[in-house]
């Protein structure tokens, strides 16, 4: 019998947009725009270190709702950090589980050998949702 459950790593996005944590956060929101995305994976600065977020929201929330400079605050000082890593094999209903319990929206994906995506509350459910739906009407056939 085949996998009846979908993996955090199928519906990981595999596009990142790495940036460094000492650019402004001015910066930042130009690469978002630049890439067309919402948020941008902080960049480890050695192999201790580990990695971070910074997304639309904590710059509407810790940087212009508090009338904060958006050329003189670093990305370091509004960041997420550390992140959650998921393993790519984990079932996403488990990873929702973890996700929802920690009043988080998105997580990083990795391995052994290096990170390998992100994923967003929203994809797994969503996904989650389309192999639930397609098992009740199977069911019913």
């Amino acid at each position: 019998m085949g996998v009846s459950y979908v993996r955090v790593g199928d519906v990981m996005q595999t596009s990142l947009h790495l940036i460094d944590g000492l650019v402004s956060v001015q910066e930042a929101v130009e690469a978002m725009q630049r890439h067309g995305v919402s948020t941008l994976v902080i960049e480890r600065r050695h192999d201790g270190d580990e990695y971070g977020f910074v997304t639309v929201n904590e710059i509407a929330e810790r940087v212009v709702a508090v009338n904060r400079s958006l050329t003189r605050t670093s990305v370091y000082e509004v960041m997420d950090k550390p992140t959650l890593t998921l393993n790519p094999a984990m079932n996403v209903k488990y990873a929702i589980r973890l996700l929802s319990q920690l009043g988080l929206r998105r997580a990083l994906v990795a391995e052994e050998n290096g990170l390998l995506g992100l994923v967003t509350l929203r994809d797994m459910v969503l996904s989650y949702a389309r192999v639930e739906g397609a098992k009740s009407t199977s069911a019913e056939d």
